[in-house]
């Protein structure tokens, strides 16, 4: 790894592990799993902490929700133990957007790159 990365892992704790968690994790942590994003799940010996190492930017979202379940104690066994019954009605999980250029902007928005055309405004013009 460059000195820039390192001394960047040093310092931040908002992209990835820093060096405080993977010495942590190395020393206290059984990988418990991964999951589609490539975020790697562990737990110590007792089970009483469970943590995510992200792929990328630390973001909880990313976090699909039997992932979720599982890293807040709802329930004992993890994904790669027993498989989550899915409901037919459920959404593939999808991280949260907003603030972000990829962010939900309905039609008519300003922030759209050309908004929609409206028919039912018309504009005021100074005379």
């Amino acid at each position: 790894m460059s000195l820039g990365h390192n001394i960047k892992r040093i310092f931040t704790w908002w992209d990835g592990q820093s060096f405080g968690t993977q010495l942590w994790t190395s020393r206290n942590g059984t990988k418990v799993g991964e999951d589609a994003q490539g975020n790697i799940f562990y737990r110590n010996k007792d089970d009483s902490r469970r943590w995510v190492i992200y792929n990328g930017e630390n973001e909880a979202s990313r976090v699909a929700p039997e992932w979720h379940g599982w890293l807040h104690h709802t329930w004992d066994d993890a994904p790669t133990e027993v498989a989550i019954v899915h409901k037919p009605w459920e959404q593939p999980h999808v991280e949260n957007l907003t603030g972000t250029a990829a962010a939900y902007a309905p039609a008519g928005s300003i922030r759209k790159a050309a908004p929609a055309a409206r028919s039912d405004y018309e504009a005021w013009t100074p005379e």
